[in-house]
């Protein structure tokens, strides 16, 4: 729980960096960055905007009344303690900074980072999900007699899904490295490879996931 609270921390930021929003506004952007396997409820969003205005990262203001209440919208805006957390969140390359529950959001603010740090969570998480994939593929090979078809079908399903990041971040990697030789880094990644991008997170419903 306190990893996912700090990635919605995360979220916020970015997203409040973009201007002031109310807490609707906020809940709907964080779930159309997390995807359709993770939806956010006011129950986990509210108690992270608590801890954030404790620590000063995010500030409230009270706007019109609003229709149907007539109670005061709150609105959030992000402090200037909020842009220098936000700036030493985004230039962590360790190892949270690649994980399932981490990169998505990341990548959604890439933008706002350097070629080198880009490059490193990039890699990490190429790496990360190689080694996974590795590790299922020799499992795969010992177990396939010993299961049916359809458990078979959903394993390679997300062995394919896994491959077909792999390929995506390897795409990426190889752009970043193209722009960083022939100019400034503009921060702006190359179309997919394949069909539009899936998110990272497709394979949670895998056995994927479930050997990290």
């Amino acid at each position: 729980m306190a990893r996912r609270a700090e990635t919605i921390e995360l979220a916020v930021l970015g997203l409040l960096h973009e201007g002031p929003m109310h807490g609707y506004e906020l809940r709907k952007r964080l779930n159309l960055m997390l995807g359709w396997g993770r939806v956010l409820s006011y129950g986990s969003l509210y108690p992270t905007l608590k801890k954030m205005l404790r620590g000063a990262l995010i500030e409230e203001t009270a706007t019109t009344l609003t229709p149907v209440t007539r109670r005061p919208r709150i609105v959030y805006q992000v402090t200037e303690a909020g842009h220098r957390e936000f700036e030493r969140l985004m230039s962590e390359v360790g190892p949270t900074a690649w994980e399932d529950d981490n990169f998505d959001i990341r990548f959604a603010f890439f933008g706002r980072t350097d070629m080198e740090i880009r490059l490193r969570v990039l890699e990490g998480r190429r790496t990360r999900l190689q080694e996974r994939l590795d590790r299922v593929q020799n499992q795969l090979s010992m177990t396939q007699k010993e299961v049916d078809r359809y458990a078979a079908e959903l394993q390679r399903h997300g062995v394919e899904s896994v491959e077909r990041e792999v390929r995506w971040l390897s795409d990426l990697i190889t752009a970043e490295r193209t722009q960083g030789e022939m100019g400034p880094d503009m921060g702006n990644p190359p179309p997919p490879r394949d069909s539009p991008h899936e998110s990272p997170h497709e394979s949670s419903a895998t056995p994927l996931n479930s050997q990290t």
